[in-house]
């Protein structure tokens, strides 16, 4: 008699069961005999990796890491040696699979190294670097009253008061339920306010350069215990004209704390720290590395680890790059409620603009025509920014038509579309405008309005889509004249003035 659910008496998922395990015995049969185990790294345990596992583990995600004895990057979160404790916290916030630049970036801060990471936009940096920064307060001695007024325990470096709120928010999910405060000081809020909140201490402090270095010129903060310190966006800040208020914030720190050049330090054959007096761990993230974020680098990093994921400076793969030539402000404005009409976009969506003027004008069109649209820019007060993005955040607004100010510091879960209503002036805004969207692993669309006036950076563009999966590069910018060759500023001057000639 056949038994149930089997096919003329024969146990199908048994029988399937069985040629797994013999397809994996003799695997390992010709692995002993050839010296190769062409199993894949997903069907080994961790004990069994060997060095060809790893190489191929690195390029399934695109992760590159140099500077001498780099720990193996993170399989799962349970294969860690992440403390129990902040391993509670990332099963709590739902985090299932580590990011690319979490892989890497999370081993070698848990070896108390000092870390380049260049990354792709929207790639989970900020738990790359949070989580090797709790665990290594976590070893420091709490706060009491004798050494709270001594400054914090992790300074955060961000170019925006939006991208510090945002670390703060984040910091805070892992931070609270281990017993830290975070504090943010950034722009925008009274000083009074801020120092309100230090009255207590704080063991993290996540801060724009501008306003760190007030409150430190006020004497309101000293950074006398500073043991660990981040610099996010380190190209941003640094093109917004930081960089000399990041040398004096860092020249600040207590010199046995530093990291200079003449300072002995070793990894030894375990991959840990070894130096003279180095009490001090140093990373920074960015999405290029211009001279002047270089020049940070050699000063303040001792024999840093560099990661690369993916292509530095190159939008994320999961961003459908679409390109539209619209010529005139009447017909940007039509083409722009057709594809918001087109229903193939859910809300939040946002719209990039480069002055606040033409924010402010496509913010009033698409509410005549009927879209609940919120604002971002340099000329709304710190409380109007936020309530701008938490209405996008709520679903209280649809649309969120900002400038680059906030291109970077945007966080917003699946925002579906972004349109650059202008052309941002480089490849590398144009990055990070697109970047708000196709995040944690979601697919997204980036619709791009050209027109004659954005040659600069046409040739840039056409390079930038090319190298996507998801995206083609139309046969209109494929054709330009512009787009055959990089158009400096003194060329278009020159052939400006020859065409007025």
């Amino acid at each position: 008699m056949f038994g149930r659910g089997h096919l003329a008496g024969i146990d199908l998922a048994h029988d399937l069961s069985t040629q797994d395990h013999l397809a994996d015995t003799r695997e390992r049969r010709k692995a002993m005999k050839t010296g190769i185990d062409e199993r894949h790294w997903t069907e080994k345990p961790l004990n069994e990796m060997r060095e060809r596992d790893w190489r191929i583990f690195r390029e399934d995600f695109s992760i590159s890491a140099r500077g001498g004895q780099i720990p193996h990057p993170l399989r799962s979160w349970v294969e860690s040696s992440i403390p129990p404790q902040i391993l509670e916290c990332i099963e709590k916030i739902g985090y299932k699979e580590p990011s690319p630049i979490q892989r890497q970036a999370i081993p070698i801060g848990l070896m108390k190294r000092d870390v380049i990471g260049i990354a792709e936009t929207g790639s989970g940096k900020t738990a790359a670097f949070v989580i090797p920064m709790l665990a290594f307060i976590s070893s420091l001695p709490p706060f009491t009253e004798d050494n709270r007024h001594l400054g914090p325990y992790a300074l955060i470096l961000a170019p925006t008061r939006e991208l510090a709120q945002q670390i703060e928010t984040e910091s805070k999910k892992f931070a609270g339920p281990l017993g830290f405060k975070c504090v943010s000081i950034v722009g925008g809020r009274a000083v009074e306010e801020q120092q309100f909140n230090l009255r207590e201490g704080a063991e993290i402090i996540i801060a724009t350069p501008g306003r760190l270095k007030d409150v430190i010129e006020r004497h309101v903060l000293v950074l006398s215990q500073c043991r660990y310190v981040v610099m996010d966006e380190a190209d941003r800040m640094v093109h917004l004209g930081f960089e000399a208020d990041l040398t004096f914030i860092l020249d600040k720190l207590p010199a046995e704390t530093m990291a200079g050049e003449d300072q002995s330090m070793d990894v030894d054959s375990e991959g840990q720290l070894r130096a003279k007096g180095r009490s001090r761990v140093t990373t920074l993230f960015s999405a290029t590395m211009p001279p002047a974020v270089e020049r940070l680098a050699r000063k303040y990093l001792k024999k840093p680890a560099v990661i690369t994921i993916g292509e530095a400076g190159r939008a994320v793969d999961t961003v459908e790059q679409k390109v539209e030539f619209v010529s005139g402000e009447e017909r940007k404005k039509q083409k722009l409620l057709e594809i918001l009409n087109s229903n193939l976009y859910a809300p939040p969506i946002i719209v990039f603009v480069n002055q606040k003027k033409t924010a402010d004008m496509v913010a009033k069109d698409l509410q005549r025509a009927n879209w609940s649209t919120s604002t971002l820019h340099s000329g709304k007060t710190q409380e109007q920014r936020e309530a701008s993005l938490q209405a996008l955040r709520d679903g209280h607004a649809d649309v969120l038509v900002a400038t680059d100010l906030a291109g970077r510091g945007i966080d917003v879960q699946d925002v579906s579309l972004v349109v650059n209503y202008q052309m941002a002036s480089t490849i590398e805004a144009y990055v990070h405008r697109i970047g708000r969207t196709g995040r944690a692993g979601k697919m997204g669309t980036a619709i791009t309005f050209l027109t004659n006036e954005d040659d600069e950076v046409m040739y840039d563009l056409k390079q930038e889509i090319s190298k996507s999966p998801v995206s083609k590069v139309p046969i209109e910018l494929a054709k330009h004249e512009a787009a055959q060759h990089k158009v400096s500023r003194e060329m278009k001057r020159k052939r400006d003035a020859e065409d007025q000639g």
